[in-house]
């Protein structure tokens, strides 16, 4: 099986982007599945969690791999790791500009990651609009919602309008989400049978259930 190339881009700042990326890559290893990460980001977050990741844990954990990378290079560097891994994660830069467009061109499934809150839905619509374009599958997730948030008919309808694929799995607004990423690890490795882990496991299987459906 070739591996699945899963991109995540998001334009509108704050949603999240690079942390939904680290815990997803770390969640992805599981059944021993190996993961390579392009960040292509500037910066370069990703890359500099990783760095802490090796420092304290050696080997950064089985299965795991991060690059930091130009995007020009991307499309080239995707086809040499899809050879010898089994997910391709694309960290992708937070603007509309080639780096950005390459990464979404690239990808069998954009992951694209959202606040629940109505402005931040219709500010999504550009890297939506990007991946209509590039005629790549997409998939909007819900991260960072309060305890106990219910989405009201205002959201769920500019949801709709946006003619976007929801994901079944939501990531709760979680304090451990940032202090697991200041140690180099992710929320399953410090709270292993947490809430935060419970909903990073079930949106990992989604989306790869997802990308593997819209493989090219």
């Amino acid at each position: 099986m070739t591996a699945s190339i899963i991109t995540i881009a998001q334009q509108k700042g704050g949603a999240g982007k690079t942390t939904l990326a680290a815990h997803l890559a770390v969640a992805l290893t599981a059944g021993k599945r190996r993961v390579a990460v392009v960040d292509i980001d500037p910066q370069q977050s990703l890359s500099f969690w990783y760095k802490q990741r090796q420092e304290r844990l050696g080997d950064a954990g089985a299965g795991l791999l991060v690059n930091q990378i130009n995007g020009w290079r991307l499309r080239n560097e995707v086809e040499k790791l899809a050879k010898d891994h089994d997910v391709v994660l694309i960290d992708s830069p937070p603007h509309a500009e080639t780096e950005a467009r390459i990464a979404v061109r690239a990808a069998d499934l954009v992951v694209v990651p959202v606040q629940p809150s109505p402005m931040d839905i219709w500010a999504t619509r550009p890297t939506l609009e990007l991946a209509q374009a590039e005629k790549a599958a997409t998939l909007v997730v819900l991260n960072r919602v309060p305890p106990r948030a219910r989405l009201t008919e205002e959201m769920m309808s500019a949801l709709k309008e946006l003619g976007a694929e929801v994901a079944k799995s939501r990531i709760g607004n979680r304090v451990v989400f940032a202090s697991a990423l200041v140690e180099g690890r992710a929320v399953g490795e410090v709270q292993p049978k947490g809430k935060a882990a419970q909903e990073m496991a079930a949106l990992s299987r989604e989306i790869l259930r997802r990308a593997r459906k819209a493989e090219k």
